[in-house]
């Protein structure tokens, strides 16, 4: 048997050895380990860094989101939903200035996770959305735009109130919809960090490897991203519109954030 085979045995044996909770289990591996490691003159040591080298680790990654086609109307709204995802589950992002791209670091079962939440939460906000525009409420509310005149020399700014339009409205109710997701998520990745720190025997040793997840994510966005400028975000350029406001958020208090037979609908087939 040659060393590299060797190696791999005694790093086998000495992994069950540790990894048993039946303590005569766990003598009869080591004592093989040993045995072994002896008459072929290999430290233990040298054979449990072995077998941990050659072990499948998960290590942080980059993966290319496609929002849609550049120039189509909602991507920005769209873009800022992915954004408060990945905020809530280890996931660094870059976005393309046009916002149809986003560049998501991070681990992939991570990115996986806000990929399917993002095409969940993605159809049930743009059905929302539509029944909100279909309702009509909208029409009964004003908001102020500000108008510019040049009177000579001057130039004259005025506050208008004007009807809400259908894009203000829904740009208003996806933008707060939006932020309540991302206030939901945060909630539950919060609770759910609690509940894995409060078990006393294993409570240093998570928030030690939560806190060498966040480290690497850290220093692999730093080494990758090349991002330049500021993304200026989604934001109601055309006016505000508190009822879609408080519309969109009453819709994103009781949308699902669990898998549900939606994520089999391709995202090709959303409006972009």
């Amino acid at each position: 048997m040659n060393s590299d085979k060797m190696l791999t045995r005694i790093g086998g044996l000495l992994r069950q050895a540790e990894s048993t909770d039946n303590q005569h289990e766990g003598e009869a591996f080591m004592a093989a380990a040993q045995r072994l490691a002896t008459a072929a003159s290999i430290d233990l040591a040298v054979a449990r860094a072995h077998t941990a080298g050659k072990e499948k680790r998960a290590t942080p990654t980059q993966r290319l989101i496609s929002i849609g086609e550049p120039g189509k109307k909602g991507l920005r709204t769209y873009a800022q939903l992915f954004l408060v995802i990945a905020a809530a589950n280890d996931v660094e992002c870059d976005i393309a200035q046009t916002s149809a791209i986003v560049y998501a670091y991070g681990f992939a079962s991570d990115i996986d996770v806000c990929e399917a939440l993002y095409t969940s939460l993605l159809i049930q906000m743009v059905r929302a959305s539509d029944a909100y525009i279909k309702s009509g409420d909208y029409r009964s509310e004003t908001t102020v735009r500000t108008r510019v005149e040049k009177r000579g020399r001057r130039r004259v700014v005025t506050e208008v109130q004007r009807p809400v339009a259908g894009v203000t409205a829904r740009l208003n109710f996806q933008l707060a919809y939006a932020a309540r997701i991302g206030r939901r998520l945060a909630e539950s990745r919060s609770e759910a960090a609690e509940q894995a720190v409060s078990v006393p025997e294993s409570s240093a040793q998570t928030a030690l490897a939560l806190r060498d997840k966040q480290l690497e994510l850290r220093d692999y966005y730093r080494e990758n991203s090349q991002a330049r400028g500021t993304w200026r975000g989604a934001r109601a350029a055309a006016g505000h519109a508190s009822r879609a406001r408080r519309a969109g958020d009453r819709a994103a208090r009781t949308a699902r954030l669990t898998d549900t037979p939606e994520l089999s609908v391709a995202r090709k087939q959303l409006p972009r």
